[in-house]
């Protein structure tokens, strides 16, 4: 897979992209304007826009930097119309499956005269954050199979297999390397504009997580009480993160408890007209969704309950416990403008409210059963990760989808007029030579009714308008069916 200019496509300054033999394999907006349509068309050489007056030849200054690269470089250019340029340039070079690549960008103030060092600092960074974007798309793609396949087996696997709990902690294992793959991706992002979360239904991801909760603790005799509001309002909430938080609530639930007890959750909606106070949580006049989560253990101190959010402090004397649990459940909800609260009695058992902000409008919650999931529609995916394509068709061809699968944009196209009709496209947004976007213009003026999921395992900036057709990788298998699921009965209801 050939890498592409991930964030730096709208940049201000001059970036090209090329293979080892120094052909140009992207050139950005700002490139073309500068060095001229000699860098737009496909297969240009870089010796196109090389000025003879360099100290070596184009192939060989690319050889020879493979061999000591270097810091910032001065290169004569031929602009358009043939003027020459003199411009201080930042070389990156990387290996993508066996292949060398070169990034070549033109920091702003780079012209003749200007002093090669001035701006040597910021192409430095900016060839790291290059590096991070990469770096986390790459393994949101290996996550997305992973995560993919390990859910497809969980859902498929019964209760009392002996791998079940070898599996769920693989599947937690690879939710939290897709929290470290997200916040690198957040911070290599040149925009600073604050991610759009989606809005969901919290009911949802608290039945999924007790499910795959349960499954770890075979066979301890617990009496588990589920109480969810049957017209939940809509959460703008980050999965992932979320999911974190109440496993970690179920954990302290349950080691709370003798050998036997009961936990309950419940869900419910909250009006607010006036401020209120839960405890240490103040809340503002507004809508929230309450997730409370309680137990009928040990119970907490009065003297130790005003602590049990600071980082660090631990009344648990077994090794391995840090004290940071509540601390990050704490960080994580107040992040999400919400605010947690605690009250407990000592052998009166504890209880744990979480608040969200909400909307007064609710999410639809499609039943969630193996049935409610299946189809016989016929997807088309569009991806240049062969890994992600087999995860396709593993996971909605085991639930009836017909699948056809395409590389690249130009494939999908020809595919979609070769027949047979489609149902719903799903495609990655960055891809190699024509990019997902490009595809869905292309698409869009062909078939203009056919629905269209993105995906993407870059962090994009995404409307509440998009929020119905994307998903962000690295998903679950559920994610994907459900989200089909969900496009596919919205174009049925016309």
């Amino acid at each position: 897979m050939k890498p592409d200019l991930i964030g730096l496509e709208n940049a201000a300054w001059p970036v090209l992209l090329l293979d080892a033999a120094g052909t140009v394999l992207r050139a950005n907006e700002a490139a073309v304007k500068l060095l001229g349509p000699a860098v737009e068309a496909g297969g240009a050489k870089l010796s196109a826009v090389w000025a003879p007056d360099n100290h070596l030849s184009a192939e060989k200054f690319l050889a020879q930097w493979e061999r000591a690269p270097g810091a910032m470089v001065a290169l004569r250019l031929k602009g358009r119309g043939g003027v020459v340029l003199q411009q201080n340039a930042w070389v990156c070079a990387s290996v993508r499956e066996g292949q060398r690549f070169f990034l070549i960008q033109l920091p702003p103030g780079g012209a003749a005269g200007a002093p090669p060092a001035s701006g040597a600092l910021s192409q430095r960074l900016e060839c790291a954050l290059q590096l991070a974007r990469t770096v986390s798309l790459d393994f949101n793609n290996a996550l997305t199979s992973i995560l993919g396949h390990t859910s497809l087996l969980l859902g498929k696997m019964p209760p009392e297999h002996p791998w079940r709990a070898a599996l769920v902690e693989v599947e937690k294992s690879a939710a939290r390397a897709a929290e470290i793959a997200s916040d690198l991706a957040t911070f290599s992002r040149t925009e600073k504009e604050e991610r759009t979360l989606a809005a969901g239904s919290l009911n949802q991801l608290l039945q999924r997580t007790l499910d795959c909760f349960r499954a770890t603790l075979g066979t301890r005799p617990i009496e588990w009480s589920l109480r969810l509001e049957r017209r939940l309002y809509a959460a703008r909430f980050d999965e992932a993160k979320m999911q974190q938080v109440f496993l970690k609530l179920l954990e302290n639930a349950v080691e709370a408890l003798p050998e036997q007890g009961r936990i309950t959750l419940q869900t419910r909606n909250l009006d607010l007209p006036e401020p209120m106070q839960d405890q240490n949580a103040h809340l503002s006049p507004g809508t929230y969704v309450c997730v409370e989560i309680e137990d009928t253990g040990c119970g907490i101190e009065p003297a130790v309950l005003p602590r049990v959010f600071e980082p660090f402090f631990t009344t648990k004397k077994e090794a391995g416990h840090r004290g940071l649990g509540l601390a990050w459940v704490y960080g994580i909800v107040t992040n999400h403008g919400g605010s947690v609260a605690v009250s407990s009695q000592p052998g009166g058992g504890t209880s744990v409210r979480v608040y969200l902000p909400a909307d007064r409008r609710l999410v639809h919650e499609l039943p969630e059963n193996d049935a409610d999931l299946r189809g016989e529609a016929t997807v088309l995916v569009v991806d240049d990760e062969e890994l992600l394509l087999t995860l396709a068709e593993t996971v909605l061809g085991s639930y009836g989808y017909r699948v056809i699968t395409a590389p690249g944009g130009q494939e999908a196209l020809n595919r979609l007029a070769q027949g047979p009709p489609v149902d719903l496209v799903i495609t990655d947004l960055v891809m190699p030579g024509m990019s997902g976007r490009e595809f869905i213009e292309a698409l869009r003026r062909r078939w203009p009714r056919l629905p269209v999921l993105r995906t993407s395992g870059y962090v994009w900036p995404v409307s509440a308008a998009e929020e119905a057709d994307y998903l962000q990788k690295p998903f679950t298998s559920h994610d994907l069916l459900l989200k089909v699921r969900q496009i596919l009965a919205r174009r049925a209801m016309g």
